[in-house]
């Protein structure tokens, strides 16, 4: 599995805005139904109101590339310029977690 991490960042709440228009105008839920798709979620950092943080997950690079060549990818990009948008991006690829480290994890 792939998982991007998006920080969106910009001003007077404009982050959250373009979250709640991703969800409630259905471009979140096209992108959740999309082959390959594992999560896409919008989670809010306590500390930084102007950030909003995308975890996006994919089982492989061919559905990213599949993702990024949909015509959706033009609908987050205006909304992007529309909230006037910054981003920082993190990749990883996961592996499965080591047995020693599964003593930390609750259930």
């Amino acid at each position: 599995m792939i998982t991007v991490n998006l920080y969106y960042t910009g001003e007077n709440g404009s982050a959250r805005h373009f979250a709640e228009e991703m969800e409630s105008n259905g471009t979140a839920d096209k992108i959740r139904a999309e082959e390959g798709n594992v999560k896409y979620e919008y989670f809010f950092p306590m500390k930084d109101y102007e950030t909003v943080l995308l975890i996006d997950a994919w089982d492989s690079q061919e559905a990213i590339d599949k993702h990024h060549a949909s015509p959706m990818m033009q609908t987050i990009t205006e909304l992007r310029e529309k909230y006037d948008l910054h981003m920082k991006v993190e990749k990883y690829i996961s592996q499965d977690m080591p047995e020693s480290e599964s003593q930390f994890i609750r259930k």
